[in-house]
């Protein structure tokens, strides 16, 4: 009989972080200061990271140990569970063995607590007082609000606006957890003012909410901005998935032929699938790693390999990354967290060396996917987790179709409970997919600084 759910202990925790940058081919281009052009240093980044991010971020140790106060508090949900799908496989007849890892069983339901939770650990002991930052769907900023008061924290959290106001459960977590929480574009900084001055009914995207707590943390002393996805040192904290994920496999004899997960910025990507790239650039390993976005906002798969602004009013250091244009304006789908004009410069870098893929899905698709597995699985995927959950049900029916025994690794990266407004829109027919416009993602690319 199958094993359904595979466990670790507590001891079998990570103690160190996977740096892919020590074994990349290439490594990517360095962020450059948006006001001289220039390779950006330790002293640009000090106004809104503390120190030790700094050096994390341009490190290239394979491994970095995990701090022991971080590791006390993974533990209140790591190890996480693997999962095999096998009513899902009974379901298709298909011969593939599907196994999905389950990052929803955080406090914060989802992934993003692995790093928020080193972030505020590392500006607490830098002596900052308070932390500002974005968040899409809200998943991040459910995310740093509990790690902030973990650690003591005031914590200011820039909502998109679309987000905002489909999501009002995740601005009341974050609310109970102790965060301030208002919807971007504000009229608390001038980069929403501009914003809303030119636009009034402007639904905000990731590049605009993160102009403004950037603002918010450069005018502070005591402040220091948090950043959920893209950056190395995000990608890095995410690799307690892929390595827990490892070592689940070998005690159940299986190694993935091929890794799915969803991609924003990056983060969940990186988290689950570098540990195993890592075999396939030192061990040769034969797998697939497949980055799985909205083809509403497909950066990787529409997007050009340039250096571009991490945010609208070109605060931030210009990062080497697939982009659709800082200026680009996603539509409002209901995977908020995936609705980012860039991708992390690791990931990027490494698709543009053909070392990892990627796929684009409609929403619809994707929903479609979301309830066959809610209702295969019993558990209900956040929408940004469910792009994955479809990509790995096609490749399964392909197995399927060519009577292929193929191991399909799911990153699933969160639960979809407080996304319900969005699972009643599919059931009640009226989800429709919103393309983007290629007139205003032209219009986008062309404006990309000239460096």
């Amino acid at each position: 009989m199958s094993e359904k759910k595979i466990l670790l202990s507590e001891r079998e925790i990570p103690t160190h972080w996977y740096n892919v940058m020590a074994d990349m081919p290439n490594l990517p281009q360095p962020p450059l200061n948006p006001a001289t052009g220039k390779p950006a240093g330790p002293e640009d980044l000090a106004a809104i990271f503390p120190m030790e991010l700094i050096k994390q971020e341009v490190s290239t140790e394979r491994w970095i140990e995990i701090p022991e106060p971080v590791r006390e508090l993974y533990k209140i949900w790591r190890p996480a569970p693997l999962y095999r799908a096998l009513q899902l496989e009974k379901e298709m007849d298909t011969p593939a063995h599907i196994y999905y890892k389950y990052e929803g069983v955080s406090p914060a339901g989802s992934h993003k607590l692995n790093t928020a939770i080193p972030q505020a650990y590392y500006n607490r002991e830098a002596g900052i007082k308070r932390l500002t930052t974005e968040t899409g769907a809200g998943q991040w900023g459910s995310s740093i609000s509990l790690a902030c008061r973990f650690f003591g924290l005031e914590c200011m959290v820039y909502m998109v606006k679309v987000s905002y106001n489909q999501k009002p459960y995740r601005r009341i977590l974050m609310n109970t957890f102790g965060a301030r929480v208002v919807a971007s574009p504000s009229n608390l900084t001038e980069a929403g003012r501009a914003v809303l001055a030119a636009d009034p009914d402007s639904n905000g995207s990731l590049g605009i909410a993160i102009s403004e707590a950037v603002e918010d943390a450069a005018k502070r002393s005591d402040t220091n901005y948090s950043l959920g996805s893209v950056l190395n040192h995000v990608c890095l904290h995410q690799t307690v998935i892929g390595q827990e994920a490892k070592l689940q496999l070998e005690k159940v004899g299986e190694y993935p032929d091929v890794v799915f997960a969803s991609c924003g910025g990056g983060s969940n990507f990186a988290g689950l699938a570098f540990p195993f790239l890592r075999d396939k650039l030192t061990e040769n390993r034969k797998v697939r790693l497949v980055a799985v976005e909205p083809s509403a906002c497909p950066t990787l798969t529409r997007g050009t390999f340039a250096y571009d602004f991490g945010d609208v009013a070109k605060m931030t250091p210009l990062l080497m990354m697939y982009t659709l244009g800082h200026e680009f304006m996603p539509p409002g789908i209901h995977a908020g967290g995936l609705r980012y004009h860039g991708d992390s410069p690791l990931v990027s870098q490494l698709y543009h060396d053909g070392l990892i893929e990627a796929v684009a899905y409609d929403q619809t698709r994707v929903f479609e996917a979301a309830v066959q597995f809610a209702r295969t699985e019993g558990i209900v995927p956040a929408p940004e987790s469910a792009h994955a959950v479809r990509a790995a049900i096609d490749e399964a029916l392909r197995a399927k179709e060519a009577g292929e025994k193929k191991v399909i690794l799911i990153g699933l990266s969160g639960h979809g409970h407080f996304d319900m407004s969005a699972y009643e829109t599919y059931l009640s027919g009226a989800l429709q997919d919103t393309p983007y416009s290629e007139e205003a993602l032209r219009e986008s690319l062309s404006r990309l600084p000239q460096v």
